[in-house]
């Protein structure tokens, strides 16, 4: 019986393997789609973990935008 942490390994072989699967089911124009949407999933996640708002820091050199009445 192969030891737990052998079976967690992955090779090139296995790498190689899903990104051809990636290529074929997505198609290699909507790879970069996919990996913009993945950031910001991933940084809309930590920042949610980490408790930050989402306010943004305002530059002290620019105005403020005021809301239109």
């Amino acid at each position: 019986m192969a030891p737990p942490l052998a079976l967690a390994m992955i090779g090139p072989w296995e790498i190689g393997l899903i990104v051809l699967v990636v290529i074929v089911l997505f198609g290699a124009k909507k790879l970069p789609q996919l990996g913009q949407g993945l950031g910001a999933g991933i940084r809309n996640f930590k920042d949610a973990v980490s408790g930050q708002e989402e306010e943004k820091k305002i530059d002290p050199g620019k105005p403020e935008a005021k809301p239109e009445e």
